[in-house]
């Protein structure tokens, strides 16, 4: 279990070491770093999800290590509260930021291994999500 800090308050999440080795070790190292301390919090223009962990105050990109392979064919999906890596259209490209899943977002499951079926890789969830702030805020 991990405490996100966050402007907004603290969020629990509840990570799948089992499932998503990769993207669970990377965020086990980014927070230890603190670098998972996150200011602030963006939100996506559908309000689908909650994206942090790449900002600094100011919105100054952090700095971040090497990509993690995207598994994303683990079988988690991105339902309400998950928890998946944020990437770039390159599917192996994560590294520190995340979002977690406001709605059910099946649209960025894994569909098939190529550009465009990879999907985002579900790593955990947010269980008490709904009564933290990310309710609050839909």
């Amino acid at each position: 279990m991990v405490k996100l800090h966050t402007s907004f308050g603290v969020i629990t999440l509840e990570l799948d070491e089992a499932r998503a080795p990769s993207p669970f070790k990377n965020f086990s190292a980014t927070s230890r770093a603190g670098t998972t301390r996150t200011p602030s919090s963006t939100a996506s223009s559908t309000a689908s999800w909650y994206r942090a962990g790449g900002f600094e105050p100011g919105m100054k990109i952090k700095a971040t290590k090497a990509p993690v392979k995207n598994e994303a064919q683990n079988g988690l999906k991105n339902t309400r509260y998950t928890v998946a890596m944020a990437r770039t259209s390159e599917p192996h490209s994560a590294t520190a930021q995340f979002f977690i899943n406001v709605n059910d977002n099946g649209f960025l499951d894994h569909t098939a291994p190529n550009p465009q079926g990879w999907g985002y890789c579900v790593f955990g969830a947010s269980p008490r999500a709904r009564t933290s702030w990310i309710a609050s805020r839909r």
